[in-house]
């Protein structure tokens, strides 16, 4: 902890609760920043499942030399 923070605690009778205020704010933003990265895996892998490019939303289509399911 640094001076200014030893100065600040002292002249502010609430600091304990702002300090806690800002550590609720801060993990909530953590917690929301993970939430959007997992929907994000979860809409990629749902593309990728369906057949999909994840990033352009369209069906892929093999060339037939690497289409393991096209006729032969």
């Amino acid at each position: 902890m640094s001076e200014q923070e030893r100065i600040s605690m002292a002249r502010t009778p609430n600091y304990g609760q702002q300090r806690a205020e800002r550590d609720r704010a801060k993990n909530a933003k953590a917690a929301a920043k993970a939430e959007a990265r997992e929907a994000e895996r979860a809409r990629r892998r749902a593309a990728i499942e369906a057949g999909q490019d994840p990033d352009l939303g369209e069906p892929v289509v093999l060339p037939p030399e690497e289409d393991e399911t096209a006729p032969r």
